[in-house]
């Protein structure tokens, strides 16, 4: 019977990887800006209260889950964050206990979803301690500039009960913790203290993407009705 050889697999493993990537790049987005766009009045990342001339309303119970299941299983995590991580650590062969096949694929987009859906826990449960809201704030309409510097301002503050912004203290604890947790259930070749402090910094980075997405893609959504 047939079979490919190591190098084919390899190649063939590879090539599924850039795939699912410059799918998920080219058609994924667009998809979740759409279903956003749709919600039943539940905005995932309302306007700044001073812009839209109103009150910080402190998050609730409900709108805090809501968060939480938005960001672990939610259109951004699981077709568009999932598939391009464990699209390139595929491609890269990181970690190599995965290899690259479709196996592997699988492999490193179920660790990455268990490392993402303890890290909202840690974040949303110890947040409500203190009033610490993980929601993302818009600056819509506002000059390019301060939008980019809102972005930035997000990534480390958040909201608390006062209306005011605050060091993020919970979504640091949700990242560190998490990426240095997950060491235990992680393959040997990244389960140690270098390879979970270069994903608290990938974390941090990531959570920038994830603004810039919020702020900008409905913009740019609008924009192209608007050609239309």
């Amino acid at each position: 019977m047939f079979s490919l050889g190591k190098s084919a697999v390899r190649a063939q493993g590879q090539f599924w990887a850039i795939a699912v990537v410059s799918f998920a790049t080219l058609f994924v987005a667009p998809l979740r800006i759409a279903a956003q766009d749709v919600t039943l009045g539940i905005d995932p990342a309302p306007i700044v209260p001073q812009q839209s001339k109103t009150q910080y309303v402190p998050i609730t119970p409900k709108q805090r889950l809501i968060w939480f299941t938005r960001s672990t299983v939610g259109v951004e995590s699981l077709l568009f964050a999932g598939p391009w991580t464990a699209g390139w650590g595929t491609l890269l062969d990181r970690p190599y206990e995965y290899n690259t096949s479709w196996q592997g694929f699988g492999q490193r987009y179920g660790i990455r979803l268990t490392g993402v859906s303890t890290g909202n826990a840690m974040e949303a449960s110890l947040g409500a301690l203190w009033g610490e809201d993980p929601r993302y704030f818009r600056t819509e309409g506002q000059p390019f500039k301060k939008r980019v510097l809102n972005v930035i301002d997000m990534t480390f503050r958040a909201y608390r009960d006062d209306g005011e912004r605050h060091f993020a203290y919970a979504r640091l604890a949700g990242n560190v913790g998490n990426n240095f947790l997950s060491n235990t259930w992680r393959v040997p070749s990244e389960s140690n203290w270098d390879d979970a402090s270069l994903r608290v910094l990938e974390g941090i980075g990531g959570k920038m993407a994830g603004n810039a997405a919020f702020e900008f893609f409905p913009t740019v959504l609008k924009w192209l009705r608007g050609k239309h």
